[in-house]
């Protein structure tokens, strides 16, 4: 009998859509490796900030790109990003963060210098053993890997995103975020043509996972 095939699953969505909790339980469920894109932009834009690096100033920003080092740390089943050897801290879930990050993120200079460490998180996944990677963000399955095994879309009702935030105790303002996502020239915020749309408004966590786990397992059964 073969081995399992190396599978990539790709998610999408916009801020509170679920994302995250989803790909952490799909990771588990099959032993996958967890990558959060959104986390890499976070502390990407916080280390920009420290270095005074503001997006407006586009000749000190990308004087400031090429000097940054990526490495990965693996946490769990979770990939995190390094930056100078150092991870991010709880300042990356802050509101400076959570009001500056779109805006960085729309560089694409910015897109440019994590795309290809995106990408090799594909290797970090089998140098360790995992049986695939679920990468989840806002543009994993139209531009960071548009031929993944699986692609989903996740989103929600924006009244709903913004209740799921405030239970988190987090200042995040969802549907700002995702009209400047949305609306950015490079790679914005998109439901991929040809995949799987799931509206999580009124699905639970658990429901949502099993509805991508059923189309996930025939694979690697």
């Amino acid at each position: 009998m073969g081995s399992s095939p190396f599978i990539i699953v790709a998610i999408d969505g916009g801020a509170a859509s679920g994302k995250s909790s989803t790909s952490r339980l799909l990771a588990e469920r099959f032993n996958l490796l967890h990558v959060d894109t959104g986390s890499f932009y976070r502390h990407l834009t916080s280390e920009l900030l420290q270095r005074r690096v503001p997006v407006s100033d586009r000749a000190a920003l990308l004087g400031a790109l090429p000097a940054l080092k990526f490495s990965t740390r693996l946490e769990g089943r979770s990939a995190r990003l390094l930056i100078g050897g150092q991870p991010a801290g709880d300042e990356i879930r802050g509101q400076q963060v959570n009001e500056n990050v779109s805006h960085y993120a729309a560089v694409p200079e910015v897109r440019a210098v994590l795309l290809d460490y995106q990408r090799g998180q594909v290797g970090v996944a089998k140098q360790h053993g995992f049986r695939g990677l679920v990468m989840e963000g806002r543009d994993i399955g139209s531009v960071i890997f548009p031929d993944a095994d699986f692609r989903f879309f996740l989103h929600a009702d924006p009244a709903e995103r913004a209740k799921r935030r405030a239970a988190e105790g987090r200042q995040d303002s969802v549907a700002e975020r995702d009209r400047l996502d949305s609306s950015r020239k490079t790679a914005p915020l998109a439901c991929p043509p040809g995949a799987i749309d799931i509206d999580s408004t009124f699905l639970t966590l658990e429901q949502v996972v099993d509805k991508l786990a059923a189309q996930i397992a025939p694979k690697l059964n």
